[in-house]
């Protein structure tokens, strides 16, 4: 038997920022470090560039389309190995919009492209509808005001 406990699931991030804002709003460093326990991976992190960011490090904006990447991966996967669906290869190249115009300031739209390779044997029709399962129960998705879009690509090995 489940304990209620078993049915609340609780996450973890930190996040490290040390400097000075003393030089004002234009000069300070927005370099920061992240890390969400128990995984030992660092991230090292900035605002986007448009925000004074340094642009080879991943802003909070990147990591949030990257949330919704592989949430979206990872409920596909399950979704088509329920369904005893053959997966091979599954790549996204997302985007995300946000308008600085639209008060107050959010991501407003996310497209998925995933490109799914699946081995012969169903139909697009039937993928298509597996797709569309994975994002209704895409935890990042549910958690999500933005619009999201899901553009796939399907190919049959």
């Amino acid at each position: 038997m489940r304990r209620a406990t078993d049915r609340v699931h609780h996450y973890r991030a930190r996040g490290s920022w040390r400097g000075s804002t003393a030089v004002g709003y234009d000069d300070y460093r927005r370099a920061h470090s992240g890390s969400a326990p128990p995984a030992a991976a660092e991230f090292a992190l900035t605002a986007d560039p448009a925000f004074r960011g340094e642009p080879e490090r991943a802003n909070p904006e990147q990591l949030l389309v990257l949330a919704a990447v592989s949430c979206q991966l990872l409920s596909f996967l399950a979704v088509a190995a329920r369904a005893r669906v053959d997966v091979l290869e599954y790549d996204d190249d997302a985007e995300a919009e946000m308008d600085m115009d639209d008060r107050p300031a959010r991501i407003t739209r996310i497209t998925l492209r995933p490109r799914i390779v699946v081995a012969a044997g169903t139909t697009r029709d039937r993928i298509e509808h597996l797709v569309e399962v994975a994002h209704r129960e895409c935890f990042i998705a549910n958690s999500l005001r933005s619009e999201m879009t899901i553009e796939p690509t399907i190919t049959f090995r």
